[in-house]
């Protein structure tokens, strides 16, 4: 990485940023009201953004029940893309699951994202199986991935709206 990378909490400021990443990333969006719902109705859901200089430049979510976690999404702006920030993306996004009780994670990702899928399969992810003509926009496959060794958990992590017994 080039520049300082700083990955944090997603919040409603950020989505105008996360909004125009998503459109510039995907053939099918998410909304911003998708988003909107994401962040402030979903118990479920967890979000983080990546920034540099001040400037969102990538975003990855989640959605965690019980020991679960499935990765909805992560996306890195095309002009940061290969300068390691979606490693330090996902890997935030992995300790955050871990923190909040995840003992694995989920994914899909297109048959055609090698890239991606390289960089999955570095941090511990395998396939597992594929979801015939998964996306809507193509109808290519995904390669289902699972990873079952997440990072240990931060002792002191702390969150105010997680439950804990």
């Amino acid at each position: 990485m080039s520049e300082t990378c700083i990955v944090r909490r997603m919040t409603l400021d950020d989505l105008d940023a996360v909004v125009a990443i998503e459109a510039a990333t995907f053939a099918m969006p998410w909304s911003r009201d998708s988003f909107y719902q994401e962040l402030t109705r979903n118990v479920a859901a967890r979000y983080l953004v990546a920034e540099v200089n001040s400037k969102v430049i990538g975003y990855a979510g989640a959605w965690i029940i019980l020991d679960e976690s499935h990765i909805t999404n992560i996306a890195i702006l095309e002009g940061y893309r290969g300068n390691g920030y979606g490693r330090k993306l996902t890997e935030g996004l992995m300790q955050y699951l871990s923190n909040l009780g995840a003992a694995y994670a989920t994914l899909e990702v297109r048959r055609s994202n090698e890239r991606a899928q390289n960089l999955y399969k570095s941090l511990g992810y395998v396939g597992v199986g594929w979801r015939k003509r998964y996306y809507e926009d193509n109808q290519e496959d995904a390669l289902l991935m699972v990873c079952e060794h997440m990072p240990p958990v931060d002792p002191d992590f702390t969150e105010a709206e997680t439950v804990t017994e």
